[in-house]
């Protein structure tokens, strides 16, 4: 009987360290299948990394293509006089109703229509010869010496600006030295493209500098961070933006002593993710974005446990709150109005979170935990104006320099990164 009970004992020790295994494998499982599933609309993801059919399409409205009824059209706008370089007068010679020649001008204004053309393409090159003298006396060859207004280089101004403007564009110095060539008559070295560069640089250096310090001290400002890289290795290529300026700086790294530095004194509301790097700047003058939240809800609905109700429910409020918030920007709806909304909206988000919270789900609980510690931050659009929920206006900043990143792998020098945060 006692070799029973110690059989069925270590059976009943095996089964409970199975069911542990089975478990924690469950778990792994789930895991992997969440990160299997992401895409932009769930997580952080850029929407360039979606496999095809990751968002379903839109479905029609039934309308035809092109303009609706009531559409203001945007007609094609004439040159004004001024800007006419050459006019040509017709007039006609017989009658297109019976063929007569006998005709007089009419009362009504000639009708108009303009054609623009690209004026023909020369470049304007200065050549200036020095002439060499030798003097009599001693033998020496002196050299006259270039005027006082014309600079060292072989770009004048306006085709430097022009060049600054092409790279600053995101155009290649390849396609750039071949653009140069084929449209402009220019030929031109990619050397000598790099040095343009690093002179458009300097120039622009003290005005970069101004609206640096104009963005720091806006009451609201834009923030965010995109991966960037220096000789291949990672860097951080940082926005601050306003409703009219917006400054860049690369950084290297994301870390909270970057952006610190970046920001300086800590003054207005700043609009940012719930990035822990952010952490230095006071919470109630802060403003959490939305649109990263609504991702973070839509994660939780496409899980296949208690989670998946839980961010039903926090999508249904969030998007009910924006939805009214969108009538505020409209002026359809008073901002006091919006703000009992907002009020409402807040505690029913606020108590889905901490229900979240006491699932103790892996990737859930610890998120929803997260975002109550930033409650502060959630709602101080709605009472703050000039305030918005999202941090898209940084992230549309940013996009450019995703691009460029993608293309060129970011910069090979100090000097590159110093264009690239300038331009």
């Amino acid at each position: 009987m006692a070799a029973l009970l110690r059989t069925v004992e270590d059976r009943d020790r095996q089964l409970r360290v199975r069911d542990a295994e089975i478990a924690r494998l469950n778990a792994r499982v789930a895991d992997l299948e969440t990160q299997l599933g992401q895409n932009s609309t769930n997580s952080h993801k850029p929407p360039s990394t979606d496999p095809p059919g990751t968002r379903p399409p839109k479905a029609g409205t039934g309308k035809k293509r092109g303009g609706q009824p009531g559409h203001k059209p945007n007609l094609r706008e004439m040159l004004p006089p001024e800007k006419v370089t050459r006019r040509t007068e017709v007039k006609p010679s017989t009658c297109k109703c019976c063929g007569s020649s006998n005709l007089r001008k009419a009362d009504a204004p000639p009708r108009m229509h303009q054609v623009m053309e690209v004026p023909e393409i020369v470049p304007d090159v200065h050549e200036i010869r020095m002439h060499g003298a030798q003097c009599k006396d001693c033998g020496e060859t002196t050299w006259a010496e270039l005027p006082a207004n014309v600079q060292a280089h072989m770009f004048g101004p306006r085709l430097l600006g022009l060049i600054g403007y092409l790279l600053a564009g995101r155009v290649s110095r390849r396609q750039l030295r071949e653009m140069l060539i084929e449209v402009f008559g220019i030929p031109v070295s990619l050397g000598a493209l790099s040095e343009a560069e690093a002179r458009t640089s300097a120039a622009i250096a003290a005005s970069t500098n101004e609206a640096a310090a104009y963005v720091r001290a806006q009451p609201v400002k834009n923030v965010d961070a995109s991966t960037w890289r220096i000789e291949g290795a990672y860097a951080a290529l940082w926005t601050i933006a306003t409703s009219f300026v917006a400054t860049f700086f690369v950084t290297p790294d994301a870390k909270a002593t970057g952006i610190r530095a970046l920001l300086g004194k800590l003054h207005g509301i700043m609009i940012s993710d719930r990035g822990s790097q952010f952490g230095f700047w006071a919470m109630d003058r802060r403003q959490v974005c939305w649109a990263h939240l609504i991702r973070k809800f839509v994660a939780f609905s496409e899980r296949s446990d208690k989670a998946a109700q839980l961010g039903d429910s926090l999508l249904l409020v969030t998007q009910a709150m924006l939805s009214q918030w969108h009538r505020v920007r409209d002026g359809t709806l008073s901002r006091a109005r919006f703000e009992n909304i907002a009020n409402n909206a807040q505690l029913a988000i606020e108590n889905l979170l901490e229900c979240g919270v006491s699932f103790e789900i892996r990737g859930v609980s610890g998120a929803c935990a997260d975002i109550l510690v930033h409650r502060e931050a959630l709602f101080t659009f709605a009472r703050t104006p000039g305030v918005e929920p999202t941090n898209n206006h940084a992230e549309r900043a940013l996009r450019p320099f995703v691009l460029w990143r993608k293309t060129s792998y970011g910069a090979q020098s100090e000097r590159g990164c110093l264009f690239a945060q300038r331009s």
